[in-house]
Protein backbone atom coordinates (compact mmCIF):
# COMPACT_ATOMS: atom_id res chain seq x y z
CA UNK A 1 0.00 0.00 0.00
CA UNK A 2 1.17 3.34 -0.55
CA UNK A 3 0.46 6.27 1.70
CA UNK A 4 1.39 9.97 0.89
CA UNK A 5 2.17 11.84 3.98
CA UNK A 6 1.77 15.46 3.98
CA UNK A 7 3.24 17.72 6.95
CA UNK A 8 2.89 21.52 7.16
CA UNK A 9 1.47 22.35 10.50
CA UNK A 10 4.60 24.76 11.25
CA UNK A 11 7.48 25.56 9.77
CA UNK A 12 8.85 22.66 8.20
CA UNK A 13 6.98 21.42 4.54
CA UNK A 14 7.25 17.58 5.01
CA UNK A 15 6.44 14.99 2.19
CA UNK A 16 6.79 11.11 2.79
CA UNK A 17 5.76 7.98 0.61
CA UNK A 18 5.44 4.26 2.78
CA UNK A 19 4.99 1.63 0.65
CA UNK A 20 3.66 -1.46 2.69
CA UNK A 21 4.61 0.77 6.15
CA UNK A 22 8.33 0.93 4.95
CA UNK A 23 9.39 4.83 4.24
CA UNK A 24 10.76 5.12 0.72
CA UNK A 25 11.02 9.01 1.12
CA UNK A 26 10.67 11.36 3.59
CA UNK A 27 12.14 15.18 2.61
CA UNK A 28 11.40 17.97 5.03
CA UNK A 29 12.23 21.56 3.98
CA UNK A 30 12.86 23.89 7.12
CA UNK A 31 12.41 27.38 6.76
CA UNK A 32 14.86 28.82 8.43
CA UNK A 33 14.02 32.45 7.63
CA UNK A 34 12.35 32.52 11.24
CA UNK A 35 15.84 32.91 12.81
CA UNK A 36 15.54 36.22 11.81
CA UNK A 37 12.84 36.82 13.44
CA UNK A 38 12.90 34.82 17.08
CA UNK A 39 10.27 32.90 16.18
CA UNK A 40 8.32 31.29 13.45
CA UNK A 41 6.37 34.58 11.71
CA UNK A 42 3.12 32.43 10.33
CA UNK A 43 2.16 34.36 7.18
CA UNK A 44 6.04 33.61 6.35
CA UNK A 45 5.58 30.23 7.02
CA UNK A 46 2.28 29.50 4.98
CA UNK A 47 4.07 30.87 1.91
CA UNK A 48 6.90 28.64 1.93
CA UNK A 49 5.04 26.03 2.33
CA UNK A 50 2.86 27.39 -0.95
CA UNK A 51 6.25 27.64 -2.47
CA UNK A 52 7.59 24.30 -1.82
CA UNK A 53 4.69 21.77 -1.21
CA UNK A 54 4.04 21.04 -4.63
CA UNK A 55 7.72 20.83 -5.85
CA UNK A 56 8.58 18.12 -3.30
CA UNK A 57 5.90 16.25 -3.60
CA UNK A 58 6.34 15.98 -7.69
CA UNK A 59 10.07 15.36 -6.80
CA UNK A 60 9.00 12.32 -4.57
CA UNK A 61 6.56 10.79 -7.08
CA UNK A 62 9.15 11.17 -10.01
CA UNK A 63 12.11 10.01 -8.36
CA UNK A 64 10.07 6.53 -7.25
CA UNK A 65 8.54 6.15 -10.57
CA UNK A 66 5.00 6.86 -9.36
CA UNK A 67 2.21 9.34 -10.31
CA UNK A 68 -0.48 10.17 -7.95
CA UNK A 69 -2.80 7.93 -9.61
CA UNK A 70 -0.82 5.07 -7.96
CA UNK A 71 -0.93 5.87 -4.49
CA UNK A 72 -3.69 4.60 -1.72
CA UNK A 73 -3.86 6.51 0.92
CA UNK A 74 -3.13 10.38 1.37
CA UNK A 75 -2.48 11.62 4.79
CA UNK A 76 -2.00 15.41 6.29
CA UNK A 77 -1.55 17.37 9.61
CA UNK A 78 -5.28 18.66 10.20
CA UNK A 79 -5.00 19.89 13.55
CA UNK A 80 -3.12 21.36 15.73
CA UNK A 81 -0.37 23.96 14.03
CA UNK A 82 -0.86 27.48 12.77
CA UNK A 83 -4.14 27.82 10.75
CA UNK A 84 -2.69 29.60 7.34
CA UNK A 85 0.14 26.40 7.08
CA UNK A 86 -2.18 23.69 7.59
CA UNK A 87 -4.69 25.28 5.25
CA UNK A 88 -1.99 24.95 2.69
CA UNK A 89 -1.21 20.98 3.50
CA UNK A 90 -5.27 20.35 3.58
CA UNK A 91 -6.10 22.07 0.66
CA UNK A 92 -3.51 20.73 -1.52
CA UNK A 93 -4.53 17.30 -0.06
CA UNK A 94 -7.87 18.11 -0.99
CA UNK A 95 -6.83 18.75 -4.68
CA UNK A 96 -5.30 15.12 -4.98
CA UNK A 97 -8.77 13.69 -3.42
CA UNK A 98 -10.60 15.44 -6.05
CA UNK A 99 -8.63 15.36 -8.69
CA UNK A 100 -7.42 11.45 -8.82
CA UNK A 101 -10.58 10.12 -6.43
CA UNK A 102 -7.88 9.31 -3.75
CA UNK A 103 -8.87 8.02 -0.27
CA UNK A 104 -7.61 10.98 2.23
CA UNK A 105 -7.73 11.20 5.59
CA UNK A 106 -7.05 13.68 8.67
CA UNK A 107 -4.18 13.20 11.47
CA UNK A 108 -3.78 15.22 14.42
CA UNK A 109 -0.35 16.28 14.45
CA UNK A 110 0.31 14.82 18.37
CA UNK A 111 -0.91 11.32 16.95
CA UNK A 112 1.59 11.60 14.16
CA UNK A 113 4.66 12.25 16.58
CA UNK A 114 2.97 8.96 18.76
CA UNK A 115 3.11 7.03 15.54
CA UNK A 116 6.66 7.80 14.62
CA UNK A 117 8.38 5.80 17.51
CA UNK A 118 6.07 2.98 15.62
CA UNK A 119 8.13 3.12 12.54
CA UNK A 120 11.24 1.99 14.24
CA UNK A 121 10.11 0.48 17.22
CA UNK A 122 7.72 -2.56 15.93
CA UNK A 123 8.24 -4.49 18.78
CA UNK A 124 6.46 -1.51 20.94
CA UNK A 125 3.08 -3.55 21.98
CA UNK A 126 0.20 -1.34 23.65
CA UNK A 127 -0.91 -0.14 25.82
CA UNK A 128 1.92 2.25 26.58
CA UNK A 129 2.64 5.86 27.71
CA UNK A 130 3.88 8.59 25.40
CA UNK A 131 5.61 11.68 26.33
CA UNK A 132 5.09 13.84 23.66
CA UNK A 133 7.66 17.11 24.11
CA UNK A 134 8.42 19.51 21.37
CA UNK A 135 7.90 23.44 20.81
CA UNK A 136 4.44 23.54 21.15
CA UNK A 137 3.46 20.52 22.84
CA UNK A 138 4.08 19.05 26.59
CA UNK A 139 1.40 16.20 27.32
CA UNK A 140 1.69 12.72 28.82
CA UNK A 141 -0.83 9.85 26.77
CA UNK A 142 -1.88 6.63 27.59
CA UNK A 143 -1.77 4.93 23.97
CA UNK A 144 -3.97 1.73 24.18
CA UNK A 145 -4.05 1.29 20.31
CA UNK A 146 -3.66 3.79 17.28
CA UNK A 147 -6.54 6.10 17.54
CA UNK A 148 -7.27 5.29 21.28
CA UNK A 149 -5.90 7.68 23.80
CA UNK A 150 -6.21 8.85 27.12
CA UNK A 151 -4.77 12.34 28.35
CA UNK A 152 -2.82 12.03 31.72
CA UNK A 153 -1.40 15.48 31.62
CA UNK A 154 0.11 18.10 29.87
CA UNK A 155 1.35 21.87 30.26
CA UNK A 156 -0.76 24.57 31.56
CA UNK A 157 1.71 27.27 30.02
CA UNK A 158 4.73 27.09 28.38
CA UNK A 159 5.52 23.79 26.47
CA UNK A 160 9.17 22.77 27.10
CA UNK A 161 10.43 23.28 23.30
CA UNK A 162 9.48 26.71 24.05
CA UNK A 163 11.07 27.25 27.21
CA UNK A 164 13.92 25.96 25.63
CA UNK A 165 13.69 28.94 22.63
CA UNK A 166 12.95 31.79 25.73
CA UNK A 167 15.83 30.96 27.14
CA UNK A 168 18.15 30.68 24.61
CA UNK A 169 16.74 34.14 23.28
CA UNK A 170 17.95 35.52 26.83
CA UNK A 171 21.18 33.42 26.68
CA UNK A 172 21.79 35.43 23.00
CA UNK A 173 21.38 31.90 20.56
CA UNK A 174 19.72 32.17 17.75
CA UNK A 175 16.15 30.79 17.28
CA UNK A 176 15.79 27.79 17.49
CA UNK A 177 17.80 26.90 20.59
CA UNK A 178 17.47 23.93 22.12
CA UNK A 179 20.82 22.36 19.98
CA UNK A 180 22.91 25.61 21.10
CA UNK A 181 21.80 25.05 24.84
CA UNK A 182 22.48 21.42 24.60
CA UNK A 183 26.20 21.90 23.43
CA UNK A 184 26.91 24.59 25.99
CA UNK A 185 25.28 22.29 28.78
CA UNK A 186 27.16 19.27 27.51
CA UNK A 187 30.43 21.24 28.41
CA UNK A 188 29.78 21.65 32.36
CA UNK A 189 31.62 18.89 33.75
CA UNK A 190 31.61 19.99 37.12
CA UNK A 191 28.81 18.39 39.72
CA UNK A 192 27.29 21.32 40.67
CA UNK A 193 24.59 23.00 39.14
CA UNK A 194 21.94 26.29 40.00
CA UNK A 195 18.85 25.46 41.65
CA UNK A 196 16.62 26.63 39.29
CA UNK A 197 12.71 26.06 40.61
CA UNK A 198 9.68 24.70 38.46
CA UNK A 199 5.96 25.20 39.84
CA UNK A 200 4.15 22.65 41.76
CA UNK A 201 1.21 22.33 39.73
CA UNK A 202 -2.35 21.83 41.52
CA UNK A 203 -4.45 21.46 38.06
CA UNK A 204 -3.41 17.69 37.43
CA UNK A 205 -0.76 15.40 39.17
CA UNK A 206 1.07 14.94 35.76
CA UNK A 207 0.50 18.68 34.78
CA UNK A 208 3.34 20.33 33.48
CA UNK A 209 4.09 24.12 34.02
CA UNK A 210 7.53 25.92 32.53
CA UNK A 211 6.71 29.36 33.10
CA UNK A 212 7.85 30.19 36.34
CA UNK A 213 11.39 28.13 35.69
CA UNK A 214 11.59 31.14 32.71
CA UNK A 215 10.99 33.62 34.71
CA UNK A 216 13.74 32.26 37.34
CA UNK A 217 16.40 32.05 35.15
CA UNK A 218 15.28 35.81 33.53
CA UNK A 219 15.73 37.11 37.12
CA UNK A 220 19.33 34.96 37.68
CA UNK A 221 20.53 36.52 34.16
CA UNK A 222 19.83 39.98 34.99
CA UNK A 223 21.18 39.67 38.66
CA UNK A 224 24.49 38.83 36.80
CA UNK A 225 26.95 40.76 34.34
CA UNK A 226 27.73 39.68 31.44
CA UNK A 227 31.21 38.86 32.35
CA UNK A 228 29.68 36.20 34.57
CA UNK A 229 27.51 34.71 31.59
CA UNK A 230 29.86 34.32 29.18
CA UNK A 231 32.70 33.10 31.85
CA UNK A 232 29.27 30.54 33.07
CA UNK A 233 27.65 29.98 30.05
CA UNK A 234 27.70 26.18 29.97
CA UNK A 235 26.70 26.02 33.91
CA UNK A 236 23.09 27.83 33.28
CA UNK A 237 22.68 26.37 30.05
CA UNK A 238 23.43 22.75 32.26
CA UNK A 239 21.16 23.97 35.28
CA UNK A 240 18.13 25.04 33.52
CA UNK A 241 18.42 21.75 30.95
CA UNK A 242 18.54 19.64 34.33
CA UNK A 243 15.48 21.38 35.61
CA UNK A 244 13.45 20.98 32.24
CA UNK A 245 14.23 17.06 32.13
CA UNK A 246 13.63 16.74 35.79
CA UNK A 247 10.49 17.59 35.47
CA UNK A 248 9.58 15.82 32.52
CA UNK A 249 11.42 12.51 34.21
CA UNK A 250 9.63 12.64 37.37
CA UNK A 251 5.67 13.23 36.10
CA UNK A 252 6.28 10.59 33.80
CA UNK A 253 7.53 8.56 36.13
CA UNK A 254 4.72 9.25 38.67
CA UNK A 255 2.03 8.03 35.74
CA UNK A 256 4.39 5.02 34.97
CA UNK A 257 3.45 4.54 39.09
CA UNK A 258 0.14 4.94 39.42
CA UNK A 259 -0.92 3.27 35.37
CA UNK A 260 1.14 -0.02 36.30
CA UNK A 261 2.55 1.02 32.42
CA UNK A 262 6.62 0.85 32.07
CA UNK A 263 6.83 0.97 28.85
CA UNK A 264 7.48 4.32 27.57
CA UNK A 265 7.78 6.28 24.16
CA UNK A 266 9.56 9.77 24.04
CA UNK A 267 8.37 11.50 20.78
CA UNK A 268 8.53 14.82 19.44
CA UNK A 269 11.36 17.60 18.96
CA UNK A 270 12.59 17.62 22.47
CA UNK A 271 13.46 13.73 22.24
CA UNK A 272 16.04 14.69 19.94
CA UNK A 273 17.94 15.82 23.41
CA UNK A 274 20.66 13.47 24.34
CA UNK A 275 20.23 14.29 27.99
CA UNK A 276 17.01 14.12 28.29
CA UNK A 277 17.13 10.89 26.61
CA UNK A 278 20.15 9.42 29.18
CA UNK A 279 17.86 10.66 32.00
CA UNK A 280 15.19 8.22 30.43
CA UNK A 281 17.26 5.28 29.73
CA UNK A 282 17.90 5.90 33.37
CA UNK A 283 14.76 6.07 34.54
CA UNK A 284 12.93 3.07 33.00
CA UNK A 285 15.91 0.44 32.15
CA UNK A 286 15.40 -0.01 29.05
CA UNK A 287 11.89 -0.02 29.05
CA UNK A 288 11.96 3.61 26.78
CA UNK A 289 11.53 4.07 22.88
CA UNK A 290 12.24 6.88 21.12
CA UNK A 291 12.51 7.41 17.22
CA UNK A 292 15.93 8.21 15.37
CA UNK A 293 16.12 12.10 15.25
CA UNK A 294 15.12 13.08 11.69
CA UNK A 295 11.64 10.95 12.90
CA UNK A 296 11.31 13.21 16.30
CA UNK A 297 11.14 16.60 14.35
CA UNK A 298 7.73 17.33 12.31
CA UNK A 299 7.90 15.18 9.67
CA UNK A 300 5.42 13.66 6.79
CA UNK A 301 6.38 9.93 7.58
CA UNK A 302 4.71 10.23 10.95
CA UNK A 303 1.44 11.54 9.39
CA UNK A 304 1.73 8.89 6.75
CA UNK A 305 2.16 6.13 9.20
CA UNK A 306 -0.52 7.03 11.68
CA UNK A 307 -2.85 7.74 8.79
CA UNK A 308 -2.49 4.08 7.06
CA UNK A 309 -3.34 2.34 10.47
CA UNK A 310 -6.86 4.81 11.41
CA UNK A 311 -6.99 3.67 7.82
CA UNK A 312 -6.52 -0.51 8.51
CA UNK A 313 -9.00 0.44 11.47
CA UNK A 314 -11.44 1.73 9.85
CA UNK A 315 -10.59 5.34 11.89
CA UNK A 316 -10.22 7.98 9.07
CA UNK A 317 -12.16 10.98 9.19
CA UNK A 318 -12.01 13.74 6.65
CA UNK A 319 -9.46 16.74 6.87
CA UNK A 320 -11.02 19.97 8.35
CA UNK A 321 -9.38 22.15 10.77
CA UNK A 322 -9.67 21.95 14.37
CA UNK A 323 -8.71 24.35 16.50
CA UNK A 324 -8.50 22.91 19.99
CA UNK A 325 -5.99 20.27 18.30
CA UNK A 326 -6.83 17.61 21.48
CA UNK A 327 -6.59 13.85 20.93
Amino acid sequence: MRVLGLETSCDETSIALLVDETIVANTVYTQDIHAAFGGVVPEIASRAHLQKIDRLCSAILLENGLTPRDLDLIAVTDSPGLAGALLVGISFALGLHCSYSLPITGVNHLEGHIASVMLEHTNLDFPFLALVVSGGHTAIYRVDDFGVYERLGRTIDDAAGEAFDKIGKLLGFSYPSGRDIEKQAALHTAGESIRFPVARVSTGEFDFSFSGLKTAVKYFLNDHDAGYKRENMPLICHSFQKAVTDSLVKNIASAATATGLQRIALVGGVACNNFLRRKMQDAFAGNVYFPSPGLCTDNGAMIAKAGYENFKRKKCRFPVMRPSGAL
